[in-house]
């Protein structure tokens, strides 16, 4: 009668150890789900190419420029999405836009052009595309042998034969037939606004000098040098005249890689004498790069980490539109990823994006 008792007391004990198992395949049943569903959001959202429409308010805007659109591209590091760029093609549609702006890192890590070749033929021949390079890239001008007689590097020279304009200096575009100035629009290269024009020519020049006194025992490496040099120095000479060009109505577009900040931004305006209309404080818009939106996201809180801005950064301060001391700086969340974060490989919950800028007189309401 005890054993029978004592198997009957003994009995719920094993009923309820029964019910952890049960939870613990549960559990083990909805792990692999939650990495399925993470894996297939996260492909869709950072997979897909997003086309998004910022309109900037400017109240000093020539008529002649009213609705004025700029296609800002950046950071698309020879990222592919889809046989030639299928999904980039996709995003863009039947869009219209007045002007191509490309902010640095496009090739691969590898030097590939080909990716961004490819999204180049997707748009129109006879729209303007201005392009400055990322510290990815490499520089326009390549002072070591390669391998043509141009001073361009061999990649450079490819999109410059493409159409691609190669923005180390102000290029201008001039809409309708206002008065003079009236519809103006330049792009220039933040850091061109920084140069010493006098400075930086006497180093070129003394450079140049040395190098043709011994222009009998010249190397390959020696001749790419003097053809760089050569090119500098008429950079330096046209960027002076392009400078007396500029007039306080028209519209300049800084360009750099690197969003700026507002220190930097006054830095440069004090450095600048207040009578130049040539400064980044008649800026209109600073357009910018590099972030990659962060590369990795928290839906409604943001880039993770950014190697230059630590954890959890200020989104404003990753992508988007925000100010610098009153000038408007828009920061792309870029296409590709960079590999410059080592510990966040890919795009998570990162959509690559295209912007379409618009300029407007007309207040956002």
């Amino acid at each position: 009668m005890r054993r029978e008792k004592n198997r009957y007391l003994f009995a719920p004990d094993s009923k309820r150890f029964k019910r952890p198992h049960k939870i613990r395949n549960a559990i083990l049943l909805l792990i692999p789900l939650l990495v399925l569903t993470f894996v297939i959001t996260n492909l869709a959202v950072s997979r897909r190419v997003k086309l998004e429409e910022v309109r900037l308010t400017v109240l000093n805007l020539p008529l002649e420029l009213e609705e004025y659109s700029i296609l800002h591209i950046s950071d698309l590091h020879g990222a592919r999405y889809g046989e030639k760029q299928k999904a980039i093609k996709t995003a863009l549609g039947n869009t219209r836009y007045s002007a191509v702006v490309m902010t640095g890192d496009m090739l691969g890590e590898d030097g590939d052009l080909e990716p961004l070749m490819e999204l180049l033929a997707l748009m129109p021949e006879d729209t303007p595309k201005y392009m400055i390079p990322g510290d990815m890239d490499g520089t326009f001008i390549d002072s070591s042998a390669h391998g043509s007689l141009s001073p361009y590097a061999d990649w450079a020279k490819r999109l410059k034969d493409a159409g691609v304009i190669l923005l180390d200096r102000p290029v201008s575009e001039t809409r309708g037939k206002g008065t003079r100035g009236e519809g103006t629009i330049w792009f220039v290269p933040e850091d061109v606004y920084m140069i010493d024009l006098d400075v930086t020519e006497s180093v070129y020049r003394k450079q140049l000098a040395a190098l043709n006194q011994r222009a009998a025992s010249l190397s390959a490496d020696d001749a790419a040098r003097i053809r760089a040099l050569e090119y500098d120095l008429e950079r330096m000479e046209e960027i002076r005249t392009l400078k007396k060009e500029f007039a306080p109505e028209h519209i300049q577009i800084a360009l750099s890689h690197t969003p700026l900040t507002e220190g930097y931004v006054n830095s440069m305006v004090s450095w600048t004498e207040k009578e130049s209309v040539f400064s980044i404080r008649y800026a209109t818009l600073i357009l910018a790069g590099h972030y990659n939106g962060g590369q990795w996201r928290i839906p409604g809180v943001g880039a993770v980490y950014v190697p230059e801005l630590g954890w959890f950064p200020e989104d404003d301060r990753v992508q988007g539109l925000s100010y610098l001391g009153g000038v408007p700086q828009y920061i792309s969340p870029g296409l590709g990823s960079d590999p410059h974060y080592e510990k966040q490989p890919g795009r998570i919950y990162n959509s690559p994006v295209i912007t379409k800028i618009i300029l407007t007189r007309k207040p956002d309401l």
